[in-house]
């Protein structure tokens, strides 16, 4: 199980002691929601701080773009120094074309999935994503419940990425808790993306410890 804590319920005036302490904690990855008002009605950040955090921290940034057709800003991504870019369905009118343009670019490629679409969305796709995020809330602010048939949807996913032959990752992201962590990695989930159930909870290595132990 990978834990990808998000940024977004850090406290964003202690930026580089929020990635310096998760470091610390023995996290790999960081969730960095990128929000543009449009897509979703909250707005974040963008490269420039992307950027800034990159000088600060060795951490695997895993910048999931919630923002309209975000084609047009992959070059900024990777510049400023993502790892992973994923980037929604519902926001790109040639999905296909945008995953090969962050492969290209260097990143690796991820497609994310609101609650409602269906993981037959990008069926033909799988091959050559690294990761699938199924949004399991509606997305645009953080502390939401878990939409309970996400988890099918997990499932579903898991069977898809099976039978094609695939060895790409799930992210699940929304109401992730100690609660419902391992029920989540027996459905199929490889990465969870927590924020406020994560960065309410210090110090962080003990917060760490008790999701991998949740997930056992």
């Amino acid at each position: 199980m990978i834990l990808s804590p998000s940024m977004l319920s850090s406290d964003f005036a202690n930026m580089e002691t929020e990635l310096k302490a998760l470091e610390a904690a023995g996290l790999k990855w960081v969730h960095l929601d990128v929000m543009d008002g449009l897509f979703v009605p909250n707005i974040t950040f963008g490269p420039p701080i992307i950027k800034a955090m990159r000088a600060k921290s060795g951490l695997f940034f895993d910048c999931h773009l919630m923002i309209n057709d975000p084609g047009r800003y992959i070059g900024d991504f990777v510049d400023a120094g993502a790892d992973l870019i994923c980037v929604h369905a519902e926001a790109c009118t040639h999905l296909e074309r945008v995953c090969a343009q962050i492969a290209e670019a260097g990143a690796k490629p991820a497609v994310a999935l609101n609650p409602h679409t269906p993981p037959e969305a990008i069926r033909y796709l799988l091959p050559q994503l690294f990761m699938v995020l199924v949004m399991s809330v509606n997305p645009g602010f953080g502390g939401q419940k878990f939409i309970p048939f996400c988890l099918d949807k997990v499932r579903d996913l898991k069977s898809m990425i099976t039978a094609a032959g695939a060895d790409t990752l799930i992210q699940i992201d929304g109401g992730v808790t100690l609660d419902n962590a391992r029920e989540l990695t027996e459905a199929g989930v490889d990465v969870l993306v927590s924020g406020s159930a994560f960065f309410k909870y210090p110090p962080y290595g003990e917060r760490h410890k008790a999701f991998q132990d949740a997930c056992e």
